[in-house]
């Protein structure tokens, strides 16, 4: 198993870009289609300490119902963030490359070099 995951949503070209990247420095990471498999408050939570953000600065707006739904106003809970995202994993920002060097959001995709 690759000490390596990626957060990876299939559907965004800068997530499969990420992907081709690690590749291509000979690192076949862990591929968690989070779409499919979804989050846990935990996770996300572990996740974002790790990062070093907030569920705020983790938030994807764009594409997503995240302002519509009152997430993007000025100060909503990390907890109400965390719960929406975990009933629309859509509301996560991508990609999210984690490994034992730390994790991050990967824009622009040269970040997922830093944690290799």
């Amino acid at each position: 198993m690759s000490d390596v995951i990626i957060y990876h949503n299939p559907a965004c070209g800068t997530s499969r870009n990420t992907l081709a990247l690690l590749r291509e420095h000979g690192v076949e990471p862990m591929v968690v289609e989070y779409l499919k498999v979804g989050w846990t408050p935990s996770q996300l939570g572990d996740l974002f300490a790790k990062m070093g953000v907030t569920p705020q600065q983790a938030l994807r707006v764009m594409g997503t119902r995240a302002e519509a739904d009152g997430l993007t106003a000025e100060g909503v809970a990390a907890e109400t963030i965390i719960a929406a995202m975990v009933a629309d994993p859509i509301l996560v920002n991508r990609p999210i490359v984690d490994s034992a060097k730390g994790a991050a959001l990967c824009r622009p995709v040269e970040r997922a070099l830093e944690l290799i």
